[in-house]
């Protein structure tokens, strides 16, 4: 029998794989061996399913956050930042690729709320950090760059890269292009 934890897994699994509203508790009881009640006996509803099953992943990210809110943005802090964010993809892929493919589709959804407001407030961090439009393109490129091709590799049938090999990777890719204009390496 699975647990409450288990169901969440299988959940968020089958809310990626086959989208949240194509997805019926009766489905992620069958694949956790459980009944239907019993599913609905830990989780009231499947919209409570999905915010059980995502918010680890949206408490991370509202700590990312306010840590960047609450310092000064500076080379070190952009450098620490960086490295939580890739943490932060690796570590939570399906709940990022579910509210980037998915996102429109759960507009009534409270939890795609939440996700979408800390996507914003970090989106305004970065407004108020930069100074030219260049530079919040950057980031916005960068870090949805970052977060579609990691989140979205499996999805597309591509080679996938150890993540220890796929960290490093990101984490320079993303050092070098959010590196502030003086200290970026010269084009060839």
């Amino acid at each position: 029998m699975s647990s409450a934890a288990e169901v969440r897994t299988i959940a968020l699994a089958e809310f990626a794989a086959s989208g949240y509203a194509a997805t019926s508790v009766q489905r992620i009881a069958i694949l956790a061996g459980l009944s239907k009640s019993a599913v609905l006996y830990h989780y009231s509803s499947k919209e409570i399913l999905l915010q059980s099953a995502v918010q680890p992943a949206l408490d991370t990210m509202e700590a990312m956050v306010s840590t960047l809110e609450s310092c000064a943005f500076d080379d070190a802090a952009r450098e620490a930042f960086i490295v939580n964010f890739v943490d932060f993809l690796l570590a939570h892929r399906l709940e990022v690729y579910l509210f980037i493919n998915q996102g429109p589709t759960l507009i009534d959804v409270a939890v795609a709320h939440r996700a979408n407001a800390v996507v914003l407030r970090l989106a305004n961090f970065f407004d108020r950090s930069t100074s030219t439009v260049q530079d919040r393109m950057r980031f916005s490129i960068a870090l949805g760059g970052a977060a579609y091709m990691l989140c979205s590799e499996r999805y597309l049938k591509r080679q996938q890269t150890p993540d220890a090999v796929t960290r490093l990777a990101l984490v320079t890719i993303m050092s070098e292009l959010l590196a502030p204009v003086g200290t970026r390496p010269a084009r060839s």
